[in-house]
């Protein structure tokens, strides 16, 4: 008789604060997604189509990619990656997982998108201010509060002069007790991809199409 695999909510919370543990912020990730590519959970993050902030943000812009390089921060199982690259963007996708970047590859076998196994904290250095667009969903939030700051500026780094970050991240609730996977952000830590020279262009509060409650954020470098 077969089973249900279980939720992978479930395990991201018991593998996060076993790895937090351990001194290991990001070790969860692999684990995590290896744990849905054995079929011993759903599969982590799993979406077919773009967050729909995003989708909507590219669709109201008229977002045209065409000669301009992008990046997609975490791009987990790369739906995001496969919808600017739509746009016309020479993309990167890139996630610190290589379950992650193997599933998406095979999801994807006619894509234009280069995917990557990379560490946020540990880019190539002809990365940096070198995308004209990049895409930040979720990933920030993922990470301990203690590594808000690294992890923001880590991001900022990416966007080349002239360039825009788009960065989607849960809102944290009055009543948050500090405790994750996720750790939302307030509005004072949204504000911090205003920093090495990037200039805040609008900021929301949505609800997307899943029900959640998210902030929006564009920015610039001048």
């Amino acid at each position: 008789m077969s089973t249900e695999p279980r939720r992978w909510q479930t395990e991201a919370d018991r593998l996060a604060n076993a790895s937090l543990e351990k001194g290991d912020p990001t070790g969860w990730f692999e684990q995590l997604y290896a744990a849905g590519e054995s079929g011993a959970v759903t599969m982590a993050w799993d979406h077919s189509e773009p967050h729909s902030l995003l989708a909507d943000w590219t669709n109201a812009g008229a977002v045209d990619g065409t000669g301009k390089r992008a990046v997609v921060v975490g791009c987990g199982l790369g739906a995001g990656a496969e919808h600017v690259a739509g746009l016309g963007f020479a993309t990167t996708g890139f996630d610190l997982s290589p379950t992650a970047i193997r599933t998406a590859k095979s999801r994807n076998p006619e894509s234009s998108v280069d995917f990557r196994v990379a560490d946020l904290f540990e880019l190539p250095d002809d990365w940096r201010r070198s995308f004209d667009l990049v895409v930040e969903i979720y990933t920030v939030q993922a990470l301990p509060r203690d590594l808000r700051e690294q992890t923001v500026g880590a991001v900022v780094d990416l966007v080349a002069p002239g360039g825009a970050l788009l960065a989607i991240q849960g809102v944290r609730a009055p009543d948050d007790d500090g405790s994750g996977p996720p750790w939302p952000l307030t509005r004072d830590e949204i504000e911090l991809f205003s920093g090495s020279g990037l200039r805040r262009v609008a900021l929301e509060k949505l609800r997307d199409a899943q029900g959640f409650t998210d902030w929006r954020a564009e920015f610039t470098r001048g």
